[in-house]
């Protein structure tokens, strides 16, 4: 048990070859495009729930703000679909990785970073100095508020692999401990095994709980620099 603890987050191959890229692309599969006057039932929760979502995102945000809801929306339902299909039995979950969230995080705030320096640079630049700082604490304060913008893309993807992470441990762990009880009491197996299903279902809430975070901290670092 011990040896296959953290054998779901070693990235799959196929003959040698890292297949990590054909699993980022399947959940796209989830949402195919329709030219239908009248949708079916899935497919109208789908875009339902979407306009729901970037009402409430996009709410906050001005004109220039409101140009990136349809990479905010298609940012949420990627790690949204990609944290539920890791909670398949033998699935992967790329979101535990923490170079891929990086790797979505940096861009993003590095995009809306940019953005604040070309349209509100002198808005931009008050952040690192607050009005009324004493002159001996002005290079300690510059020195702290330029660390702060720099952690800010480290800590959106550490909190999305650490959530997703720990949740996928704790399944496992909990599912490894039934397995070992049903032989030895059936009632302490039958105890576990509710927790197990409380848990998971726990689990598909902080899927979808932190692919809306993750998008919303985008979200409010586009509104702070548009």
């Amino acid at each position: 048990m011990n040896e296959n603890l953290f054998s779901s987050f070693i990235t799959p191959t196929l003959m040698g070859l890292p297949i990590v890229i054909l699993i980022i692309m399947f959940p796209s599969m989830l949402f195919p495009p329709t030219n239908r006057l009248i949708n079916n039932r899935l497919i109208a929760m789908q875009q339902w729930l979407l306009h729901l979502t970037s009402k409430q995102m996009m709410a906050i945000h001005n004109n220039m703000g409101q140009k990136w809801s349809l990479m905010l929306m298609s940012l949420i339902l990627f790690i949204g679909s990609t944290n539920l299909l890791g909670l398949l039995p033998h699935s992967f979950t790329p979101t535990t990785q923490l170079s891929m969230n990086l790797g979505m995080a940096i861009p993003l705030w590095a995009g809306t970073v940019a953005l604040g320096f070309r349209y509100k640079t002198k808005a931009s630049l008050a952040h690192f100095l607050p009005q009324g700082t004493p002159l001996p604490l002005i290079p300690m304060l510059i020195i702290i508020e330029t660390i702060s913008l720099f952690i800010q893309p480290m800590a959106l993807a550490v909190r999305l692999t650490a959530n997703i992470t720990a949740g996928h441990l704790l399944i496992h762990l909990i599912g490894g401990a039934t397995l070992a009880l049903l032989n030895i009491s059936t009632a302490t197996a039958l105890i576990t095994f509710i927790i197990l299903i409380l848990l998971t279902i726990l689990e598909f809430a902080v899927a979808l709980i932190q692919a809306y975070v993750f998008t919303l901290l985008v979200s409010l670092y586009l509104h702070d620099n548009t």
